[in-house]
C-alpha cells in the first residue's frame, strides 16, 4: 500500500494514545507490511480498514484507519483508533502468519 503520509490531528492522536499506542508505533507498523482487512461494519460514511501487526518493539497492535482522499492515487492514511491486541488475537494473527 502506497501512502503520501499520515493525517494526524488532536482528535485521532489523543484517541490512539488513550489506549497506549503512540503515533510513532502506528507509523512504524505500517512500514512493516501489516495485515490489512476491510471493515465493512464501520464503513457507513467512509470506507474503513483494519490493520494488524507488530511494531519494531514486538508489540502487537490493532488499528482502524481510513484513506483520504479515498479516490487519490496515493492517499494519506488517517488512523481512527489503535489499541494493543488481546492474547487471543495475537495467537490468531500468528497462526494466520504461519508462525505457530
Amino acid at each position: 500500500m502506497r501512502i503520501a503520509g499520515f493525517d494526524w490531528d488532536d482528535g485521532n492522536r489523543e484517541k490512539c494514545q488513550k489506549h497506549g499506542v503512540s503515533c510513532a508505533e502506528i507509523e512504524d507498523m505500517f512500514s512493516r507490511a501489516p495485515a490489512i482487512l476491510p471493515d465493512p461494519a464501520h464503513s457507513r460514511d467512509e470506507q474503513r480498514w483494519r490493520a494488524i501487526g507488530q511494531t519494531v518493539q514486538g508489540r502487537y497492535i490493532f488499528i482502524v484507519f481510513t484513506l483520504r482522499p479515498a479516490d487519490a492515487e496515493v492517499p494519506f492514511l488517517r488512523p481512527i483508533s489503535a489499541r494493543h491486541m488481546h492474547e487471543e488475537e495475537i495467537q490468531h494473527y500468528e497462526r494466520q502468519q504461519g508462525r505457530s
